[in-house]
């Protein structure tokens, strides 16, 4: 589990093909500091420590990722987000982000407000039923709050501090985005729609 509290950007050494998905190197700096098996979310996706060689990690993505994420689309030189998962008495400065995508989103335009800049994602619908006025969602691993939900669409502001720490500061419109909407409103759609049913 993971906060959408942004450690570090990394960037991609290398992806290699694996069976049934493929091997990432990516370049970390807490590198050493990370073990075998651990889980870290690389860019909005929770993955497990498969080796740390020098300076870095390497992690496996299945092939059911690949396809769910834009994970596919990424290779050498690109920049990750990276957080390691929490521990129990940390602060959550964000909100609880399960690494577990739930579609692929457009970034549609940017506009500077103040020192910060608005962002207006357009989402699938596997996002959007779950999008509500200032409720939560993490973007490439980035945890945002939503406003202006509408046509399938969010705005959500980022200040400057974020744009520097992440790689949201990178993103130019037309670059696809790691979803993942909030947690608590799927369960809450689960259990009202089973009770229904009862």
């Amino acid at each position: 589990m993971f906060s959408g509290i942004v450690e570090a950007v990394g960037t991609i050494r290398a992806v290699t093909a694996a069976p049934e998905g493929k091997r990432f190197s990516v370049a970390a700096p807490f590198a050493a500091d990370l073990s075998l098996g651990e889980s870290i979310c690389v860019s909005g996706v929770c993955l497990t420590v498969v080796a740390t060689p020098s300076g870095g990690f390497e992690v496996d993505v299945s092939a059911e990722t690949l396809r769910r994420s834009k994970l596919g689309s990424l290779g050498a030189s690109d920049n990750v987000n990276l957080e390691r998962s929490l521990r129990l008495g940390d602060r959550l400065s964000g909100h609880l982000v399960f690494g577990h995508v739930d579609g692929v989103g457009t970034l549609r335009s940017v506009a500077p407000e103040g020192d910060s800049r608005l962002y207006r994602f357009e989402a699938p619908e596997s996002v959007a039923r779950y999008l509500v006025e200032k409720g939560s969602v993490a973007v490439d691993g980035v945890s945002l709050t939503v406003f202006d939900c509408r046509d399938r669409s969010f705005a959500a502001a980022v200040v400057p501090h974020t744009g520097r720490a992440t790689t949201l500061g990178e993103l130019e419109p037309g670059d696809v985005v790691n979803l993942e909407s909030d947690m608590i409103a799927k369960y809450l759609e689960k259990l009202v729609s089973e009770g229904h049913r009862r």
